[in-house]
């Protein structure tokens, strides 16, 4: 697969039938609004989009008709999402499956950076919870007995923990840690990353590996401060120093390529910048997961009508990218667990990173 059709199906989506991605996502934190597919032997969570001029037909991927030359394998849905805890709540509600064998959730799906005035304008962490699709906080046992499940029934490989902000100095990673004790315990085997902002408690990053998290994710979505503060204005309190210290001190614990960022493509940084910027992340040991800016329906760009980047933008700043993790010795499938080791939103697998 190339890296032009690759990223151009990453920005224009596909349009699709029944059954041709059973596992699909809609709102929450981070990417969303899309099936998950196996795309020519990768797996790849694709943009689900009406007007789209891609298609599949026959297990291959079409474009206006066209056949591409990939085949297209549906995820199937999992087995534990036919399960329930014994108060009733859905498996589905507290963990979703990700590409073809991660293990996602949101610990706690509520956010001090949601009031509109200080929202990050590309997530809708609140709406999945406002939907009915999940729960407002997931326990430590309710996380233990659904990675359980699904390491059993369906062969999951890697668990990812995200969690929306909280108030304490922590910033939610507290409970992460008790989340990863309680899943570790059940399952000693399952590689986990945890997801959350730069603590000011500096002993936060340290209880989460001691916890027995395996990779972090400190996501900083723009390096540049005039971006921050246009698109999000809650996070960009927080000083980039403060992030640098965050990576610095988790690549000391975790250890180098298990700690990784995300840098969104489309919110209006210079492609070079943003490419040096993911050059300094990479000398300091931390992956840069490059993906582009989906307009996720319910998020504030969305509803303004900011289209996601040029694919050829896209395509640059990812083999750009690419080549410096290639450079250093990064692979995002080097990771035992996260959004890099997963890889299903982003073409820098394609591109060799």
């Amino acid at each position: 697969m190339s890296l032009d059709t690759r990223v151009d199906v990453a920005i224009r989506g596909v349009r699709l039938r029944g059954g041709e991605a059973p596992v699909q996502r809609r709102a929450g934190a981070g990417p969303s609004d899309d099936g998950h597919v196996l795309l020519g032997g990768l797996g790849a969570a694709l943009p689900v989009v009406a007007d789209s001029p891609y298609t599949i037909s026959g297990g291959r991927l079409l474009f206006e008709g066209t056949d591409m030359g990939l085949d297209v394998e549906p995820v199937r849905r999992p087995r534990f999402y036919d399960l329930a805890t014994a108060d009733g709540t859905p498996y589905e509600a507290i963990a979703k499956l990700h590409g073809t064998s991660v293990l996602a959730t949101t610990v706690v799906q509520t956010c001090i950076r949601y009031p509109e005035a200080v929202r990050c304008r590309f997530c809708s962490i609140e709406a999945s919870l406002a939907a009915g699709s999940t729960i407002a906080v997931k326990t430590p046992a309710m996380l233990a007995e659904v990675a359980e499940a699904a390491v059993r029934l369906d062969g999951i490989t890697q668990l990812v923990m995200t969690t929306g902000t909280s108030n304490g100095r922590d910033r939610g990673a507290r409970h992460l840690a008790r989340c990863v004790r309680a899943v570790k315990a059940a399952v000693p085997q399952l590689p986990i990353q945890v997801q959350c902002e730069p603590p000011e408690d500096a002993t936060a990053l340290q209880e989460l590996r001691d916890a027995g998290a395996d990779a972090i994710g400190i996501h900083v979505e723009s390096l540049d401060d005039a971006v921050r503060a246009r698109w999000m204005p809650g996070k960009a309190s927080v000083p980039l120093e403060r992030y640098w210290a965050a990576w610095r001190e988790a690549v000391a614990g975790f250890g180098p390529n298990r700690v990784s960022t995300y840098l969104l493509v489309g919110l209006g940084e210079d492609p070079d910048e943003l490419v040096e910027g993911a050059g300094r992340l990479i000398d300091a040991g931390v992956y840069p997961f490059v993906v582009p800016y989906r307009p996720i329906a319910g998020t504030l760009a969305a509803a303004d009508g900011t289209p996601p980047p040029d694919p050829a933008v896209l395509a640059d700043v990812t083999a750009r990218v690419a080549a410096l993790l290639r450079a250093a010795g990064m692979r995002g499938a080097d990771q035992r667990a996260g959004c890099a080791a997963c890889g299903a939103c982003s073409a820098l697998s394609t591109a060799g990173g």
